[in-house]
Order: structure tokens, then sequence, then C-alpha cells
């Protein structure tokens, strides 16, 4: 049967990613039966699945996380694997179409028109203030050209080549971490470099050590050691010991593309494609650092040094929340592995449960032998913990915290992203409409036991919540299987927790027009 699908070529290929033809087989039929869509049962509300902390609580949390910190518990995560071509998207679109004397693609009468045009005119007017600006001027001074005339004379092509193909700076092809975001007097940074400060910040030990893990291309990890080896030894970051690690996402998570009829897509030589997972293939690079508490953000949410404040007080705050919990939690495991918990002070889990956890109980809870309750206690506290910051809804995309409905019934913390939610309905549409908050990443992970055991963090994944969606090769449609997403379907089984935090610790930068708002430039 399955030489009638796969040539001898075939699987050679697929052994080469290091998959099985069984398990290709498998993601065709997942294609053929597609995802359950997430069933939402109500937005997390701030008292009903959302934690809000008061300015006591701050104090207290930041105690307790910087003890844990000191003893080299923490570290930080951070996938760092994308490349820019999204952030310089419509800068690359519009200059593939642009020809140097049509200058009329900025008369008022365009602008006025086009919110692309107006958007790119606004950053050519603005490019002066950019990070990365001095760069571009000593890459096109090796040519004879300066910027500065060619921008005061309204000539921008040149400008725009150099910014983005390999004729200059070639930044549309670059590791979006490599983009020098932030100027400094006397130097710049990078997202990489922000992230090495920001570990300096929260995740410093007593031996003035800080742990930070990238997750980073195969193709581009040279150059990325290169440029973190320089910059841990710049005078212009904190004197911390940095231990700085990498990983990739391994081929064995890519997933094989079909056709529109759900046959193996092949290129024009006739190879089977196939695309990286998603995000979730990164739950196994997360299973192998062998971590405790492990701080997850992703790389293009970082500010300049003057707004890191808010930034230290919630991620340190987050972090003394997780261990406080965590610290119950292990107590409660402890004594009901051991089954020496009785009467009051096993009702007292259950009510923690419920309370801290926001775990539902079953309706039979009352009817329960004392075994039933432990087993079931146990069942649900020797898990994974997750704590996750949680800001206002203000329009931006992302994962939403929701209750969402189990096929068994039951009800549980969720992230849930836009893709797994049935638009088609009303009542779905209403209830992820009506969310008043977002999740920007800012995840703080417990991943040992009570005994200081590693659980297996593939085992807490829900395979159903994986999703298809439509993308292109060679100018025709495919389908691609994107794995359960990291922060949602790979951390479905684990326990979650939602704290609000302000706004402020919220500032990505999705496109390069983002560097221009305030929060990314100087005083």
């Amino acid at each position: 049967m399955l030489g009638s699908i796969f040539s001898h070529d075939d699987i050679r290929q697929i052994k080469e990613r290091g998959l099985t033809v069984e398990k290709v087989m498998e993601q065709l039929e997942v294609f053929k039966k597609g995802f359950p869509y997430a069933r939402l049962n109500r937005p997390c509300t701030v008292g009903d699945g959302i934690h809000v902390l008061e300015e006591s609580d701050l104090k207290r949390l930041t105690e307790i996380h910087e003890n844990s910190t000191l003893s080299g518990r923490a570290m930080k995560f951070v996938p760092a694997s994308g490349a820019a071509t999204r952030m310089f998207k419509l800068l690359t679109a519009f200059n593939n179409r642009y020809n140097s004397t049509d200058e009329a693609m900025f008369t008022p009468e365009a602008l006025e028109k086009d919110s692309d045009t107006r958007a790119v005119f606004t950053f050519l007017k603005g490019l002066k203030r950019l990070a990365f600006y001095q760069d571009l001027k000593n890459v096109m001074a090796r040519d004879g050209l300066d910027p500065d005339t060619l921008l005061s004379k309204g000539i921008y092509k040149p400008v725009l080549d150099y910014l983005l193909t390999p004729a200059g700076l070639n930044l549309a092809h670059l590791p979006k971490g490599l983009i020098k975001f932030h100027t400094y007097p006397g130097h710049s940074r990078t997202p990489f470099e922000e992230h090495l400060v920001e570990a300096a910040g929260y995740v410093r030990d007593a031996e003035n050590r800080a742990r930070v893990h990238f997750t980073v291309s195969a193709e581009h990890e040279a150059a990325i050691r290169e440029h973190i080896e320089e910059a841990v030894h710049s005078p212009y970051l904190p004197g911390v010991r940095y231990e700085v690690s990498f990983s990739n996402q391994s081929p064995s998570t890519d997933t094989i593309a079909v056709d529109m009829d759900n046959k193996p897509f092949r290129n024009r030589d006739g190879r089977l494609v196939f695309r990286p997972g998603g995000h979730g293939a990164l739950l196994q690079n997360l299973n192998d650092l062998r971590g405790d508490i492990i701080f997850i953000k992703n790389i293009d949410n970082v500010v300049p040094d003057r707004l890191k404040a808010d930034t230290y007080a919630y991620k340190k705050a987050l972090g003394g929340f997780l261990v406080e919990l965590q610290a119950r939690i292990f107590s409660y495991v402890e004594k009901l592995s051991k089954r020496d918990l009785w009467g009051s002070e096993l009702e007292q889990v259950l009510e923690f449960l419920c309370k801290k956890l926001f775990t539902v109980l079953p309706q039979d809870v009352g009817n329960l032998s004392r075994e039933e309750k432990i087993r079931f206690a146990l069942s649900k506290l020797n898990r994974p913990l997750r704590v996750c910051g949680v800001v206002r809804n203000v329009g931006e995309p992302g994962g939403g915290p929701f209750w969402v409905e189990h096929s068994n019934g039951g009800l549980s913390l969720q992230i849930v992203e836009s893709a797994q939610v049935d638009m088609s309905s009303s009542k779905q549409r209403k209830i992820w409409e009506s969310a008043t908050h977002f999740n920007p990443v800012d995840i703080v992970c417990g991943v040992r036991d009570y005994r200081g055991r590693q659980f297996h963090l593939p085992d807490f994944v829900d395979p159903d919540t994986g999703f298809i969606s439509i993308k292109s090769k060679d100018g025709k449609e495919l389908k691609a299987l994107e794995l359960p997403g990291l922060w949602n379907g790979s951390m479905a089984k684990w326990n979650t927790v939602f704290v609000e935090v302000p706004i402020s610790t919220f500032n990505p930068v999705k496109t390069v027009f983002d560097l221009l708002r305030k929060e990314h430039q100087p005083e």
C-alpha cells in the first residue's frame, strides 16, 4: 500500500528528515479528517479565571522570585528562529513594483488614495530615526551613495534596495533578532542583546550567572552565535556571566504538505514538500532543556532600558506567583501521594484546586470516597504549571484566555488562537469577540514535579488542537499542517493560571513601522 503512495526516493527523503513513513501517513489522515474546533464556553475575566495583583502582592512575590532565582532555578527561553521577512513584507512588496522614475507614486493624490503608499512614505521620512540607519549609510557609502542626499531629493529606490536586498543590509532576509531595534548613546541593540539585558534583570543567580536559551534557524545559527559572543563581552551590557545556549527546530517535527485534494504536494522537481510544524514543534526543545523555572517570551517583544521597569516588576511577580503556587502544590502532592490527608485537609486541597487553579470539580464530588477524592486531586495537581501574563484587550492579534469545554463535559483554562475557533458559529464568534484580555506570550513555566524530577512535556499535549492553513508554493495552493501551538495545544494539559499584567509590558515589533513608535525611540 505504501508503495502506491510513496516511491523509494520519497521514502528515502522522509527518513532523511528523521520522520517515518507511518508518521507521514498519520499526517495525511489528519488532513482528511481535519481538527475539531475548540469549544469556547466563555472568556476568562477578572475573578473568573484571571487573577489581579495588588501592590502588596508585588513586593511579596518579588521577594519569593528573587530567592528562587538566586538559587539558580530560573532561565529564559526565547523562540528566535523567525526571519524578518514579515517585518519588511509591505516594504518589499512596494519596492518590487516601484520604479525609480515613477515618483508619481508619492504625489498627494497617491498618498491620499493608498494606505500602503502612505505607510511607506511615512517610513522613509522617519528612516533617519531608526537604529540601523547608520549601517545603511555605511554600506551605501562603499558605492559612493549617500541616503541623506537621496532622501532629500525624493529618490527612494536605491535606499530601499540597499535596505532590503543583498545589495546592502539585506534586512528582509535576516533573522528578526539580528535587526537593530534601539539606539543608545554610543551604541545600538538588537533584540538578542535586549533579551540578554532583560535576563540580567530577572534570572540572574547568586553566582552572577544568567542563563538564556534561544531557538534559532540552522541557516543563521553561526551568525547569531558570533553576534551574541561579541555582545556578551560588550561594555554596554550588564556585567553578568551569561550562559547562552541554542537549539534548532528539528526536521523531524516538520509536516508534509498536501494539495487541495489532500494528496502529497510536490515541488517542480517532483520531491515531497515538507514545512516547519509551527512553534508547537519547539515543545521538544523546551523539554530537552531539562530546566526548572523557565520564562518564555517572544524575540520581538522588547523595549529600551527606559521602559524596562514594568517588565522587570511583573516578570518577577509572575515568577514569584509560580513559585508560591508551586510550593503549595508540591506540599499537597506529597501528602496525597502518601495518603496523608484526611477530612478538612482534603477538602482544603479541593478548595485550592477550585479557587487558585480554577479547576472545575466533579458535580458529585460530595459523594466521592476519600480515595476517589485523592486520586482526582493527584491527577489535577501533578502536572507542569504555567503562569501566563494577560493584558487588557486592545485589538492586538494573538491568543486569548478562555474557558474551554471538553468532550468529557469538563472545563479548563486555555490560551486559544482565532484559527481554533469556528467563526461561522455566531455563538462561538460572540464568545471570542467578548474576550477582555489576550496573552502576549508572557509565560513562566514550572516543569519539575514535587520530587524535582522533570515532567515529560509531550505527555501533556492535546493532539487535537493543531490546525490546517492554506499556503502557496510555485504559484500553487497547498495545505500546511500546524502542530499544537507551544502555548496552547502543546500545554493544554498543564495547570494554567492567568494573571493580569499592564499593557506597557507588551511592545512587539511585528512590522518595521512599529520601530517608529515612541516606545521604541530614544527619549
